[in-house]
């Protein structure tokens, strides 16, 4: 069993991390504990403790890495966006595609709760800015909307895209026939983006 001192604070994250994330490849965050994580990386729980706080804060923090990689893979889609709109469908696709391929990754960001703990300003940060990016994104197609309605043109959209997304990633559309998730957001931006344009 390794000693506290044998990694750095940064190493030991970086090495709980990588261990979380490799785990949440093949299974999902629920059969994951503080004692399995802690075996992983051939430490004690107690040190774990140590490093992040608590187990929900290490979860966390593998939710903000999570975050983080979703953040650069939309901004690498959207650098190669030729209008606001195609930004818009780029950052839809990319988030279908994120959870399609890494679905216990990202439906870890959703199911993990604080238990009455306060979110931490670096995870609110992260949360913000992904929202801010859709947000931006509304107000530049439709510029004359107040910030009330394009705050909820946002969060309608974005309802719709995650709803997709989840039903397609745990297979739940119910069809009989095989359902694009992709033709289905085509279908949800294509009817909002044709009413804004009345």
């Amino acid at each position: 069993m390794a000693r506290r001192n044998d990694h750095t604070r940064e190493e030991l994250v970086s090495m709980t991390l990588e261990q979380v994330k490799l785990f949440l490849s093949e299974h999902p965050h629920h059969e994951l504990s503080l004692r399995k994580v802690a075996a992983m990386i051939g430490y004690v729980p107690s040190t774990l403790v140590n490093v992040f706080g608590n187990y929900n804060l290490l979860l966390l923090h593998s939710v903000a890495q999570t975050l983080d990689e979703l953040f650069a893979e939309a901004a690498v889609q959207m650098d190669s966006a030729t209008s606001s709109e195609d930004a818009l469908r780029k950052l839809a696709y990319c988030y279908l595609n994120f959870a399609s391929k890494n679905p216990y990754r990202w439906q870890l960001i959703f199911q993990h709760t604080m238990n009455g703990e306060q979110l931490p300003d670096w995870q609110s940060d992260r949360i913000n800015n992904m929202t801010g990016m859709l947000e931006k994104l509304i107000r530049d197609i439709n510029p004359n909307n107040s910030d009330e309605s394009i705050l909820e043109a946002s969060r309608v959209i974005w309802a719709g895209v995650h709803g997709i997304t989840l039903l397609s990633v745990d297979d739940k559309l119910f069809t009989s026939t095989p359902v694009d998730g992709k033709a289905l957001i085509d279908n949800l931006l294509n009817t909002y983006l044709a009413a804004w344009q009345q």
